[in-house]
């Protein structure tokens, strides 16, 4: 049994699941540290928060990644919940920017059905709000959801919730006001909302949240194939890596590219928040047909579990391409397993793949899944950092720092995903051309600044997401 790569992104082996920037699975959740009752006691003793909170202490000696990061004056006492408790013990991490709420408790239940099954509740939108202008945007919608039913839709403006203006919200409470103004994520729950559409027209629906497919591959505009001056470019828009029909959808688009004689790719992850290595490592074999055998990616635990460190090689897949040239569309919401994909290529590709769009998240790490099954607990912790071919990974501070190109370019919300006029799409399609760009971070006109520029938007997040918000940002 093991703890490598072979159980999630979210998930490690048998004994430990792994997630995010490393790790791989197909199911959810690891079965060691799963405890019921010691000594005689009863389950309620077990699951009572001083005996989970010493238990994710536990869990933090034995695995966490930097063990010297972890703060062990915090007394549990001072803390009302787990949460809490581990956000003060990595704390010393998190204030170096090595572990930025990536070490979490969350339920096994939640957790796995979203990934076997994609499911989650809601209105099926994913917002992004403005501070200064105190605005909310949709900017995805997912197509078997209710919001999307009533005509609310990428760029559509939410501009008030049940009568409360949005606005009004932000300015009292921001983005977590808006988030309890929208209620929580259960079937059943119905907001009258007012958008404002591009064209300026509004509209008022009552929406009821439901249960909605996660489908990781729109059907809309998931996977295209683009006509850039004579050659052709292959497009796809994943939008999580943690749902398993992943590797199938994968797989669908890569034949159509194939058959095509597609070598160039736009992969589009601006708001792709991770997943499942497995569907990481599944995409990398799909672009690299010419370098079976050679390496992927390696997993590289603390010293004391070093045992468990691993080197994933490239596999064949009958429907593989062989990716000459590759644009990354990227955001402050890529992060983790979608950061992981093309951190492998850059040893292969070199100035033949560029960031495109803005700085990444910045999570070369994964983490693996501890399970206390009587507990329904499952602990998220970063055991583990990934690094390439020529041992890169420590893009802490996001992707443009390490990507041999970059291009600036907006999320242009006025136009859907999957359309080549899009301001990002239509960078990347420039790169891939071999038209200059300007580097993400830069004055207008330069091509030589390599650091981040802060994003006028950023996804909502409330302030204890659920696990389908934790791996799809901006889901309500």
């Amino acid at each position: 049994m093991g703890l490598g790569r072979t159980v999630l992104s979210a998930t490690l082996a048998v004994s430990l699941a792994a997630c995010g920037g490393g790790g791989n699975s197909s199911s959810g959740g690891g079965n060691t540290g799963t405890g019921g009752t010691t000594g005689g006691g009863t389950i309620a003793d077990a699951c009572s928060l001083a005996s989970r909170q010493d238990w994710a202490l536990q869990q933090l000696n034995e695995f966490y990644l930097f063990p010297t990061l972890l703060d062990q004056t915090v007394n549990r006492a001072n803390h009302s919940t787990v949460q809490s408790y581990i956000d003060a013990l990595v704390a010393p991490a998190r204030a170096q920017q090595r572990d930025r709420f990536f070490t979490y408790i969350t339920s096994i239940a939640e957790e796995n059905a979203l990934i076997s099954s994609g499911s989650s509740a809601g209105f099926g939108i994913r917002l992004s709000y403005q501070q200064a202008s105190q605005q909310v945007f949709v900017v995805e919608a997912f197509e078997s959801a209710p919001a999307l039913a009533e005509g609310i839709d990428r760029g559509s403006e939410i501009i008030a919730i049940n009568g409360q203006s949005v606005s009004q919200l932000m300015a009292s409470g921001g983005p977590q006001a808006v988030v309890n103004a929208l209620g929580p994520s259960d079937p059943g729950v119905t907001r009258e909302l007012t958008v404002r559409q591009p064209d300026g027209s509004e509209l008022t629906a009552s929406v009821t949240k439901t249960e909605f497919s996660l489908d990781p591959i729109s059907d809309r505009y998931g996977a295209k194939i683009f006509d850039n001056g004579g050659t052709k470019v292959g497009y796809v828009n994943l939008r999580t890596f943690i749902i398993e029909d992943a590797t199938r959808q994968l797989r669908e688009a890569f034949q159509v590219f194939r058959d095509e004689g597609v070598t160039q790719i736009i992969l589009d992850f601006r708001y792709n928040g991770g997943g499942l290595v497995s569907v990481a490592e599944l995409l990398g074999d799909l672009l690299a047909s010419d370098k079976v055998g050679q390496v992927f990616s390696k997993t590289v635990f603390r010293d004391s579990q070093s045992q468990f460190d691993e080197t994933r090689l490239f596999n064949s897949e009958p429907q593989a391409i062989s990716a000459t040239k590759i644009a990354v569309i990227g955001t402050d919401g890529t992060a983790s397993a979608s950061e992981l994909v093309p951190n492998a290529f850059i040893p292969y590709l070199g100035n033949n793949i560029a960031l495109v769009g803005s700085d990444t998240f910045g999570k070369p790490v994964g983490q693996i899944a501890r399970d206390r099954s009587a507990c329904d607990d499952r602990f998220r912790v970063v055991a583990f950092r990934t690094v390439n071919a020529n041992g890169g990974g420590d893009y802490y501070d996001g992707l443009a720092s390490v990507m041999p190109r970059t291009c600036r370019a907006e999320d242009d919300i006025s136009r859907q995903l999957g359309d080549p006029r899009e301001a990002s799409i239509a960078t990347a399609l420039d790169f891939l051309a071999g038209r200059s760009c300007t580097a993400i971070g830069s004055a207008p006109g330069s091509t030589t600044a390599r650091s981040a520029a802060p994003d006028t938007s950023q996804l909502m997040m409330p302030d204890a997401p659920n696990s389908a918000q934790i791996e799809i940002p901006g889901l309500q």
